[in-house]
């Protein structure tokens, strides 16, 4: 499949969304670079290295730590159902609502939700599922998908809220941002009191004591798991980790590499149903645990590492093609560098076959990536399985022809410096040119020099 050209053409040239974009990203950017500096977190560079190590080690003895997962789940009054798809999950809680008799639940955010379109398969079966982080909500009324990991509603201003609330809401337009939150807090509030079931995902898993620790600015994941009846985690598998000590370094790292907080406004320890004593909380606790294509990247030992990911959003944030094309333009709810090398892991290679190639390898996603995913790396390794799939259906014709006019034309001096001594000559015809008019589009060309290297060093060895 080919990237979506025209939808990303219409992204570029759209200068409200550029701006909206570029400041958003542009504003976390800034927040995170002040909280991971040498002066606030001099220990920085450690805790990646031990964030990094503690999920190398958690992954490749994921069997185990899910075995102990469960045991410690069960042990404090909650179940654990591990479920191979999406359909699985989803079906899970269908029957679960019909057999309570239940027509509506509240949702915290969950990438992994959004993930296996769990709300849309809810729907279809007349069960109601409400988002209540005031992002995801907008997008809901809007019936898109999330723009960005951490900021959902990124490329959207206050008037467009605005008007979707109007809309879908029935309101007057109302643009003032907290007059909008306190519209969508008079809608959810209700919602949380008469909601059966709370759904939230989950940041990180804890094996040693089966706890779920879900982390969140706004308390809206705490309503939602505390105030239902039946709280229902659901969780990839590799968001465990061994033990509640092994949490202070991820703390540590995701608020600052997400939104630039020292630590989120709320971080909850939920470990199973309410107990005797305890004034709140829910009467059953289900750990939903979902692989869903993830035991797929475990078997090789160099792509596996995608797995670390603690989905803080900082490589969309830096990276020049998330920046530039925006979050609809991934094929998949995962977008920037790391939806580039989860999606086509998931989906295999053959499907979204540009996605690995949406990438200027600068690097910068590397560098701010919390648990050190060589990101780069993985893209490059993408790129070479891609080439050999098209190789194989021999589908490229003209790229194999390029390739080999230039490996011709390389190994021959001197019809190679008489070529490039026309480049100069030749330059301002590139961007008219059928084949590179795309390529040069997006672009800035570097004018040739006037005297090429070869000709300087004839020159600077004859005057010697």
């Amino acid at each position: 499949m080919k990237a979506p050209e025209t939808e990303i053409q219409q992204a570029i040239n759209d200068p409200r969304l550029q701006l909206a974009i570029y400041t958003g990203t542009g504003r976390l950017i800034d927040h995170r670079a002040k909280v991971v500096g040498a002066e606030e977190l001099p220990d920085y560079q450690e805790l990646r290295n031990e964030a990094h190590a503690v999920k190398k080690h958690t992954i490749e003895n994921l069997d185990y730590y899910l075995e102990q997962l469960e045991s410690n789940v069960i042990a404090h009054g909650g179940q654990v159902i591990f479920c191979r798809t999406g359909e699985e999950a989803a079906d899970f809680v269908l029957n679960l609502a019909k057999e309570r008799g239940l027509h509506m639940l509240v949702k915290s955010k969950s990438m992994t939700s959004e993930e296996i379109d769990f709300n849309e398969r809810l729907e279809r079966h007349h069960l109601e599922a409400v988002e209540t982080d005031l992002g995801e909500y907008i997008l809901q009324l809007a019936h898109q998908r999330p723009y960005h990991i951490v900021a959902p509603a990124l490329h959207l201003t206050r008037y467009d809220v605005a008007r979707i609330f109007t809309q879908e809401l029935g309101v007057e337009n109302e643009v003032v941002i907290e007059k909008q939150t306190r519209i969508a807090r008079g809608v959810l509030r209700r919602k949380f009191l008469e909601a059966g079931i709370g759904v939230s995902g989950a940041n990180f898993l804890i094996a040693d004591s089966g706890a779920i620790v879900v982390v969140e600015n706004e308390g809206n994941a705490r309503l939602s798991t505390s105030a239902p009846k039946i709280h229902i985690a659901i969780a990839g598998i590799e968001k465990v980790i061994p033990r509640a000590q092994d949490l202070a370094v991820f703390l540590n790292l995701l608020g600052r590499s997400a939104t630039g907080q020292p630590l989120t406004a709320y971080t909850s320890f939920l470990s199973g149903p309410r107990r005797e004593g305890e004034i709140d909380g829910p009467d059953e606790f289900y750990l939903l645990l979902l692989d869903n294509g993830r035991t797929k990247l475990l078997e090789d030992p160099e792509k596996r590492q995608s797995l670390y990911c603690i989905r803080c959003g900082a490589c969309l944030n830096h990276c020049p093609v998330y920046r530039k094309i925006g979050g609809h333009n991934y094929p998949w709810v995962y977008s920037g560098p790391i939806g580039a090398i989860i999606t086509p892991q998931f989906h295999g290679v053959t499907e979204d076959t540009w996605l690995p190639f949406a990438s200027s390898l600068c690097g910068a996603c590397a560098e701010v990536c919390p648990v050190k995913i060589e990101i780069p790396k993985l893209l490059l390794k993408l790129r070479e399985e891609v080439t050999q799939v098209k190789r194989k259906e021999d589908s490229d014709v003209m790229e194999r022809f390029a390739f080999q006019l230039f490996a011709w034309v390389a190994v021959r001096p001197k019809i190679y410096l008489l070529l490039a001594s026309l480049g100069s000559l030749f330059f301002p015809l590139v961007p008219h040119i059928g084949p590179l008019k795309k390529w040069a589009s997006q672009r800035t060309l570097p004018e040739p020099a006037k005297q090429s290297f070869h000709q300087w060093w004839a020159a600077r060895k004859g005057s010697s």
